[in-house]
């Protein structure tokens, strides 16, 4: 296996359109990381450029320490899985796992030897004399795999693999993809738009936007550590809730105000917010961090807020309570206990500790790098 480094690559298409803009990214050796964001941030783009489907228009890719700007992608010692797994109709299972080394003239023997041991790894040994028409969509993704493993690549390139999948052998075949990059020690760079998959999978996320990298971190530190609103958004289900509010220091303590909600901010983050009292923010929390009074510990009222339930999902495990507090859309995950129903009232505490802050010009999360010691509490 290998690493791939992305120095400055930018891709600009001939009519002017900027897909990918000064891209930096270094996969280590063995690393599976995720290009993510929603369509059209220029992921795929950049996936193709590495695998050389793209031209780049600036910038260079090294794999393995070699420069592969030029090099034809055959040429690059890389395997590519596609969405629509591009397997060939006409041919059988061993046949399509085989097709590339035979291409490659690789030894016969050989090439039975790879595919068999490809197809025990992928549980498909019973499948090689079946053609693709007599496959479920999961086999098919399987033998996709397969056919890229057979070639022992430096690297695994995939393409939204999953997403023509149901839900559920989506959850199978990401802890299958999982399993499969423990026993091979393979560096993977893998795309998708679904932000679960890329928690799941992934030991670094890249999340991009617009053709430029917002973030790269591992799936705890963006999560908990956000840079900007963009990333806040896009990960976590559901999403962060954002309040329009304002920063207002009373009595020596600094408080985030909106109408009649009044929430104490923490002492060690007011510090990181004094250039920004006295003007409008964006104020950040995740669900799991905003909890119904009843079934909260210790709630306290500096911390209470009153909103108005609107919709009441019970999920068994956790209840989600969606309300408005004072113009603002919220959404809370409680305990499955919880008896709000739409049309009340609720007292909602909100844990401070966790608390976004996004800078009302750039977007940017005022208190990134203060939720270092965070762990899931219980309610």
């Amino acid at each position: 296996m290998a690493e791939v480094t992305l120095d400055k690559i930018a891709k600009t298409y001939p009519n002017g359109f900027k897909a990918v803009m000064d891209a930096n990214l270094k996969v280590e050796d063995k690393e599976f990381v995720v290009l993510l964001g929603p369509s059209g941030c220029g992921k795929t783009t950049t996936l193709r450029m590495i695998a050389g489907l793209e031209e780049i228009t600036e910038g260079t890719i090294k794999i393995g320490g070699r420069v592969v700007n030029d090099v034809e992608p055959k040429d690059r010692d890389i395997a590519m899985v596609f969405q629509n797994y591009a397997l060939y109709p006409h041919m059988t299972v061993y046949e399509n796992m085989a097709f590339g080394l035979k291409l490659r003239k690789t030894p016969k023997p050989e090439i039975e030897q790879r595919v068999k041991e490809a197809a025990r790894i992928l549980g498909i040994e019973q499948l090689l004399d079946r053609k693709p028409k007599q496959l479920s969509g999961g086999q098919r993704q399987r033998v996709a795999v397969g056919r890229a493993i057979v070639r022992n690549p430096k690297v695994f390139l995939f393409d939204e693999p999953l997403s023509n999948l149901d839900a559920k052998l989506r959850v199978q075949m990401r802890a299958e993809l999982k399993r499969l990059h423990q026993n091979l020690q393979a560096t993977i760079i893998y795309v998708t738009h679904d932000q679960v998959e890329a928690m799941t999978m992934a030991d670094k996320i890249v999340i991009m936007k617009d053709g430029i990298i917002q973030q790269i971190g591992d799936p705890y530190s963006v999560y908990f550590e956000p840079k900007n609103k963009f990333v806040a958004g896009f990960i976590g289900t559901p999403a962060m809730n954002f309040i329009n509010a304002k920063l207002v220091s009373e009595g020596g303590r600094l408080w985030v105000i909106k109408e009649d909600m009044k929430v104490l901010v923490p002492e060690d983050k007011a510090a990181r917010l004094k250039d920004l009292v006295g003007k409008d923010i964006t104020f950040g929390m995740r669900p799991e961090d905003i909890y119904d009074k009843m079934y909260a510990v210790a709630p306290k009222d500096e911390f209470t807020v009153k909103g108005n339930v609107d919709v009441v999902e019970p999920l068994g495990s956790e209840t989600l309570i969606h309300a408005n507090i004072y113009g603002d859309d919220i959404v809370a995950k409680v305990d499955p206990k919880s008896r709000a129903a739409a049309g009340e009232k609720i007292d909602l505490v909100f844990d401070m500790t966790m608390m976004h802050v996004f800078h009302p010009e750039t977007e940017v999360n005022v208190l990134a790098g203060t939720h270092e010691d965070a762990q899931p509490k219980d309610k």
